[in-house]
């Protein structure tokens, strides 16, 4: 019998990298996933979603206001735990813990290092891509971003994005977490995906050690 693929990843950087992109794409790859012959839900989860509040683009896991702190935490807590209980499964994760920090250092000046819950999923064979892009690429990002997006003046001002991409090279640089640096300036999502794929198949991010 083959061996279970449950790969683990949390893709992070700042937006414009089109982690949701290459989230879907691993999520249907079959190097990463396995062959399927018919589509299913496998889980694609993100600490970007809006949830702590009842109007779209509002507040969530990342960009919390400082009195919904414990409930941001509360969450962290009850989405490890999650990943534990469910060890034998693959996880793709789009933005986590790492835009949090980035995100409150910038905006409340407060960091959350979150160095507890790393050392959590470290035995869990988690992965990082850390996706970043050269910062004079981020304008063709933008154009292509603006053909779908539903809220195009989040992407107004580039500059705040360059700034982004210099404070997560910084905390990428302070995980523990297994991690793979992924240049997508060419916006070659499809290479981006092979180049990941490549990096689980030969640091044994595939599988799930007993």
């Amino acid at each position: 019998m083959a061996e279970k693929l449950c790969p683990k990843v949390i893709l992070e950087g700042t937006r414009l990298t089109f982690k949701t992109e290459i989230a879907f794409a691993l999520n249907e790859h079959p190097r990463i996933v396995g062959p399927r012959k018919y589509r299913y839900h496998s889980p694609l989860v993100s600490a970007e979603w809006c949830a702590f509040t009842n109007f779209p683009w509002g507040r969530g896991l990342i960009n919390f206001a400082p009195d919904e702190e414990a409930q941001a935490m509360e969450t962290y807590h009850t989405w490890v735990r999650l990943f534990e209980l469910q060890r034998y499964y693959s996880w793709i994760v789009d933005r986590f813990h790492l835009s949090t920090r980035m995100y409150q250092l910038l905006n409340h000046e407060t960091d959350y290092p979150f160095r507890w819950l790393e050392q959590r999923l470290l035995p869990l064979n988690f992965r990082l891509i850390y996706v970043h892009r050269s910062p004079e690429s981020f304008k063709a990002a933008r154009a292509e971003r603006l053909k779908v997006s539903g809220n195009p003046s989040q992407y107004n001002d580039l500059d705040i994005f360059v700034e982004e991409q210099r404070l997560m090279e910084r905390l990428v640089s302070e995980s523990i977490l297994p991690t793979l640096a992924l240049d997508i300036s060419d916006n070659d999502v499809p290479g981006a995906v092979e180049r990941i794929a490549d990096w689980l198949v030969e640091s044994g991010g595939l599988t799930m050690p007993d």
